[in-house]
């Protein structure tokens, strides 16, 4: 069972904890609501928290013409020990002066790496997950750098989008999947590229991974993980047909999102899924599910991946106890299968789940 990032920064000793709170869009407005409940319930297990309201999203652009506040920025920066953010409603279509807020968000508080765990419901605690896996993406370039254009050609109209891998972000992405990788039993990485086609781009990703053990300082610290590669098209196969392969896969933004997904349904239900959004300095509890238009409003949203998200972040700020609880309280409640939501073909609304996982707290 996936236990920490390893870079954590501990707020153990403080008396409060001060959490930001950004659902954004969608069912992050429902779900956001019941993990601050969850950590509530903790008690003593963790400081006292503190929550602080904060906007951004798709609703807050068309309200104010600002997809990401200026002053959540700051707040986040200035007054925040981490955060938990919910879901954003991007549209398909470009919308002038609007830009991913959860992109953004990244970028400015340097939230290089995205780390999603998928790990199956053992049948009976004490049993080992029949899928134990975590997806490690580089969240701050390939395609997500949102540079496009559009221009008339010969052929008619020529979109195109910049890719971008620098040796920086391959190389800090890489140290973390490899303390990651060395932290787990099995200790095996698996790096995910296309390098057969993109030789330059996702050439650099993997060559420079691979560099990490011989970077100078390192002093044989990974000599124990071994190390794998996989294309992402056969990756995405393999992961259907033989998930237990896998231990730790380490992959570009666009690769890495969309391997996290596919694993989700491994598991049940991207409802299941929780990530945090980790740089040095700050660390962002985020469900990996989106904002779910054709549920929003009608109570069923699934707000266990929110939780777990929860314990993720508390997790990585050295909160053991409070994060164990709130892991085995969620593992509990899906073991037993009595209160689940419509995607993991149950019949409970969002606050008897978190009901069941309070009870259980």
């Amino acid at each position: 069972m996936f236990r920490a990032p390893l870079r954590s920064f501990s707020t153990s000793t403080k008396k409060t904890l001060r959490i930001g709170l950004i659902p954004a869009d969608g069912i992050g407005k429902e779900v956001i609501p019941a993990a601050k409940k969850a950590i509530i319930a903790l008690g003593s297990d963790i400081p006292k928290p503190e929550f602080i309201d904060l906007v951004a999203g798709w609703e807050c652009f068309t309200r104010t013409g600002v997809a990401l506040p200026e002053e959540t920025v700051e707040i986040l920066q200035n007054e925040c020990d981490c955060a938990l953010f919910g879901s954003v409603s991007s549209p398909s279509r470009k919308v002038v002066g609007y830009s991913s807020p959860i992109v953004a968000l990244r970028k400015k508080l340097d939230l290089y790496a995205n780390i999603r765990p998928v790990v199956s419901v053992a049948p009976e605690a004490g049993q080992q997950p029949s899928v134990d896996l975590i997806v490690v993406r580089e969240n701050t370039e390939c395609l997500y750098v949102k540079e496009e254009t559009l221009t008339n050609g010969e052929n008619g109209k020529e979109a195109r989008a910049t890719r971008l891998i620098t040796e920086r972000a391959s190389r800090r992405i890489g140290q973390m999947a490899f303390e990651l990788a060395n932290s787990r039993p099995r200790k095996h990485l698996t790096i995910i590229h296309k390098s057969n086609v993109l030789s330059v781009t996702d050439g650099l990703f993997r060559e420079t991974v691979r560099s990490v053990p011989s970077l100078p300082g390192v002093d044989g610290k990974f000599d124990g993980v071994t190390i794998a590669e996989q294309l992402v098209d056969s990756a995405v196969y393999r992961l259907f047909r033989e998930p237990e392969i896998f231990d730790v896969m380490v992959a570009p933004n666009l690769y890495g999102d969309i391997i996290s997904d596919a694993a989700a349904a491994l598991v049940g239900s991207l409802g299941l899924i929780p990530s945090v959004n980790a740089g040095d300095n700050f660390i962002m509890g985020e469900p990996v599910h989106g904002s779910a238009p054709d549920i929003e409003g009608k109570g069923i949203a699934n707000p266990l991946a929110s939780i777990r998200s929860a314990a993720l972040m508390l997790r990585h700020l050295g909160h053991i106890r409070g994060a164990d609880r709130l892991d085995n309280a969620v593992d509990q409640v899906i073991r037993e299968g009595q209160f689940l939501t419509p995607d993991l073909k149950g019949k409970s609304t969002t606050t008897e789940v978190l009901e069941a996982v309070l009870n259980k707290l």
